[in-house]
């Protein structure tokens, strides 16, 4: 594996908003904005000489921070364990920030260990509870079902109902020996029973000291409680603190209730959930089911966002740290749990088919949860509430285990980028002491983004390109067109309560209608939620969010069901000047049971002036006029369109998708090509553009562009091969000059360099196979070369060759054609850089190729993958870890042995070509 030039690093101001940058320079905090990974300390077992080259090893990368994660150990380092907050692992924390300081690295960490929060001072009682009910008939002996064990069970009521609606609690009444004191005066009488029982769900992965149930995430006093031990540990002198504490995504698997959870529903709701135990239960009029489970959802979600976890970040703020929180999963409302951090984060999860060129591609994949439009959720909580990060959990199960390309991990980071992430967190980066067998400890689901994968010697490549596209994502505001209001109260009638990344049930119903079509349609969008409308204002009929972000309109999705509150902040907002599109048709009716009978007569006294006259011939769009704005109620596609919203067009391109940015001068429009063939032609833009600068993120080239301008747009050329991705700055009312650019595509071809070749084995393992000559190119697992087949590394192809004289010295461009799996160019002595996907091709500048003997070195390195298959045929024992130890994609136990010999190598054809004008 090739070594890297030692590195002069400068402490980095990690994170600043970016300051305005010249029209042809990527923002000046690029360097802040290289991405972090999760860093899994396996048992914890971290010494400072090890600790102190990874982090070395990580910054070399092009990482910028690494988030720690304790989790369980390797087998035979039990000895090396260190108990998660015990003294030694507070002195290894501070020591990896302090030594992240001195070279560049920031750091932050899980507040527990694996996930999510718990650990060995939550007893069963604050642990995760999950709700019992039971309607049934009293038994003469006083006995309760046989599925109700009050030494499992605590019961928070039980009611007994008459046949004519009479009512007693009993509660009381319940002996120590959990039977009933109580026999029904009459026939026909029911029994109620409310309770909650331990889940017994457990921290999941959990690190030695940091075993225990996990919390139950519905009461402040088990958070309160959980927080006391990182009091003691870190408000003790002289620790260390990182940048940021992390809550994990919302898996606190079967717990859907609490102790604390009737008082605090009578406070919320205005009425006893004792009293509705038969429709808590699903029993009865449908209606009234439906209103009781919204009221459940709406108090459970009010739990977490009010009183629960505002702990743990008012608890982080008071000692300067910031929080990342993972909101999704959670049964609230996500986007105000999401805005409960400082930083929110998304994730996706996932693989799909066995060529990334087409299988990457698609935003939607079967069995795959990488849906963009799932990730906005995080992104539009930042947007909204003026956050301006907004993190990702990157790369998780991309592919199975050394088998992850660069390729496939760019083209996820993209859907991420145009989603509204900006600060990637790769998932993941394992620590390993320098003394265990490659590949060195492994965490069972992480993305191997690690020095010991042999990809990683072309990981700066990959992690520059990640910097200078969040450089340009943090800087200036969202420039999106629409607020997409979210009809949660819909989701909870129905009795929706597990939203994942992984079953999507967040985008069911009009909600996902709408944000699809929107998407597919070239409008930019953010959700909203009721919570998230109530502090916004109107300025000059655009909605205004908290830091200066606008948005033209505000669309509500057909919904039955609205809070009167929400309804009448609408109002007010198009009284202001805004802008209210209801699609197709009004809200019928509030939510919940509480108090429904003043909340219904609210809302109807609203929304009668509303609707249509008696009598009036129906409309495809009707708009009423609100003092100095309007509500609109119609079809999205004709609303959008008779009130101005422009969307952009680009999108009518297959395969073309753009997220868009607003800075001091004009907009920045990231844009990326999804489709498996090339673009080549001219796409019109939304916003005014005088002039236009384009930026590529992969290699930093940037220069000036043609631009036509329209009254209310421009348009400019495009040119991007299947999964590339450039920045386009435009600038609305200055002239920028300045380099032109070029688009660096074949015109003609020059020459095809055929061989013979020379290969060269020069770092890798298991063993360096001995070099060889080819007359002409192919991987080098071809043959029976068993040495090469079991080999993962790098290899150097050599080459001498002659050009036509009228090419030498001409700015040219080198095709490698096929390559397994990314390669370093180096053309008479000078290094062309590196390409990590396709196309292979990198640019000759003018004067370096010569008519007669040019030399040409090729560095390809290809995956891990044909060493692991090497060991597990050689049956080398190197998954060496408790719990669950490695896994394969499937959770099935791992095993590489049958794999087929992946390809590696330079495959070619390798040609010159002039540039395309």
């Amino acid at each position: 594996m090739r070594s890297f030039i030692p590195l002069a690093w400068a402490l980095v101001l990690f994170f600043a908003l970016p300051v305005a940058a010249g029209p042809f320079d990527w923002p000046d905090t690029v360097d802040g904005c290289r991405p972090w990974a999760y860093n899994w300390w396996l048992g914890s077992a971290v010494d400072e000489e090890n600790l102190a080259k990874e982090l070395e090893r990580y910054r070399a990368g092009g990482l910028g921070g690494i988030h720690v994660v304790p989790i369980y150990g390797a087998k035979g380092a039990e000895s090396r364990y260190i108990d998660y907050l015990s003294p030694r692992w507070l002195q290894m924390l501070a020591f990896a920030v302090k030594e992240g300081e001195r070279v560049g690295i920031g750091v932050d960490m899980t507040t527990g260990t694996g996930w999510c929060f718990g650990g060995p001072n939550i007893t069963p009682e604050l642990g995760g509870r999950k709700l019992v009910v039971k309607r049934f008939a009293p038994a003469a002996d006083g006995k309760l079902p046989a599925d109700i064990d009050t030494k499992r069970v605590t019961v928070q009521a039980i009611i007994a109902q008459g046949p004519n609606g009479e009512r007693e609690e009993i509660t009381g009444r319940l002996r120590s020996d959990g039977t009933l004191d109580w026999q029904p005066p009459g026939e026909g009488w029911t029994v109620g029973l409310v309770g909650h029982q331990f889940t017994g769900t457990m921290v999941k992965r959990a690190a030695p000291g940091g075993q225990g149930p996990m919390i139950d995430p519905f009461s402040p006093v088990a958070m309160r409680t959980y927080l006391e031990r990182f009091t003691a540990a870190f408000d003790a002198p002289g620790v260390a603190r990182p940048r940021a504490m992390y809550h994990d995504s919302f898996e606190y698997f079967g717990a859907n209730w609490s102790a604390d959870l009737p008082a605090a529903f009578a406070a919320r709701r205005g009425y006893r959930i004792e009293d509705e135990i038969a429709a808590l239960a699903g029993e009865g009029d449908a209606d009234r089911v439906a209103r009781v489970r919204c009221d459940v959802g709406e108090t459970l979600s009010d739990v977490v966002v009010e009183d629960v976890f505002p702990q743990w970040a008012e608890w982080c703020r008071q000692r300067g740290i910031k929080t990342r929180n993972q909101a999704h999963g959670a049964p609230a409302n996500w986007l105000d749990f999401y805005t409960v951090a400082d930083i929110p984060e998304t994730e996706m999860f996932g693989h799909g088919g066995p060529d990334p060129l087409v299988s990457r591609f698609d935003e939607h994949l079967a069995g795959a949860d990488r849906d963009p439009l799932i990730s906005k959720f995080a992104s539009s909580a930042a947007h909204v509430a003026g956050k301006p990060l907004c993190s990702s959990e990157s790369g998780t199960w991309l592919a199975e285990h050394f088998c992850e390309t660069f390729e496939e991990l760019k083209a996820e980071l993209d859907l991420l980028f145009l989603a509204g992430a900006n600060h990637v967190f790769y998932h993941g980066c394992v620590y390993s002491p320098d003394d265990a067998a490659w590949p060195g400890w492994s965490f069972y689901a992480s993305t191997q983004m690690n020095p010991r994968n042999p990809l990683w010697c072309e990981a700066p490549v990959l992690n520059q390109y990640v910097a200078r596209c969040q450089s340009m994502l943090r800087d200036g505001l969202a420039d999106n067109d629409v607020l997409l209001y979210w009809p949660i109260h819909d989701a909870w009638s129905r009795g929706v309560g597990n939203m994942s990344v992984h079953n999507k049930a967040a985008l069911e119903g009009p909600l996902g209608e709408a944000a699809r079509w929107l998407w597919a349609r070239g409008y930019g969008f953010d959700y909203v939620s009721d919570r998230l409308l109530a502090p916004m204002t109107v300025e000059n009929g655009r909605v205004q969010g908290r830091d200066g972000a606008r948005w033209q309109a505000i669309v509500i999705p057909q919904c039955r069901q609205m809070p009167h509150t929400t309804l009448a902040r609408l109002l007010e907002m198009a009284d202001a000047g805004g802008t209210v599109i209801f699609e197709r048709g009004l809200p019928q009716d509030v939510p919940g049971l509480g108090r429904v009978d003043e909340r219904r007569a609210a809302f109807k006294a609203m929304i009668e002036p509303l609707l249509p006259a008696a009598g009036a011939a129906p409309k495809n769009i009707r708009e009423v006029r609100r003092g100095q704005g309007r509500v609109v109620i119609g079809p999205l596609a004709c609303v959008l369109r008779q009130i101005g919203v422009t969307r952009e067009s680009l999108v009518d391109h297959a395969g073309l998708r753009f997220i868009r940015r607003r800075h001091a001068e004009g907009a920045s429009y990231f844009i990326v090509n999804h489709a498996v063939e090339a673009f080549d032609g001219r796409v019109a833009l939304a916003t005014p553009a005088k002039s236009a600068v384009m930026l590529d993120p992969l290699t930093g080239r940037t220069g000036q562009i043609e631009v036509r301008q329209f009254t209310k747009g421009a348009e400019i050329h495009l040119r991007l091969e299947p999964a590339a991705s450039v920045f386009v700055r435009t600038y609305a009312e200055r002239q920028v000059d300045g380099p032109r650019w070029t688009w660096q595509t074949p015109g003609e071809m020059v020459s095809e360099i055929a061989g013979p070749w020379k290969l060269e084995f020069v770092a890798g393992g298991p063993t360096l196979p001995e070099a060889r000559r080819m007359e002409s190119l192919q991987a080098w697992t071809e043959g029976d070369d068993a040495a090469a087949e079991a080999f993962s590394g790098t290899a150097r192809y050599e080459c001498e060759f002659d050009l036509p004289d009228a090419a030498a010295g001409k700015a040219l461009l080198i095709d490698l054609g096929d390559v397994k799996h990314v390669a370093r160019v180096t053309l008479n002595g000078r290094d062309l850089g590196a390409a990590i996907m396709r196309p292979y091709r990198l640019a000759v500048p003018a004067g370096l190729a010569k008519a007669r003997g040019n030399e040409i070195q090729v560095e390809v390195t290809n995956l891990a993958a044909n060493r692991i298959r090497d060991l597990d045929r050689r049956k080398v024992e190197w998954r060496i870890f408790h719990d669950a130890n490695v896994v394969n994609i499937n959770y099935r136990p791992f095993d590489a042995s049958a794999w087929p010999v992946f390809e590696s190598g330079l495959l070619g054809p390798v040609k010159v070509w002039r540039e395309t004008p």
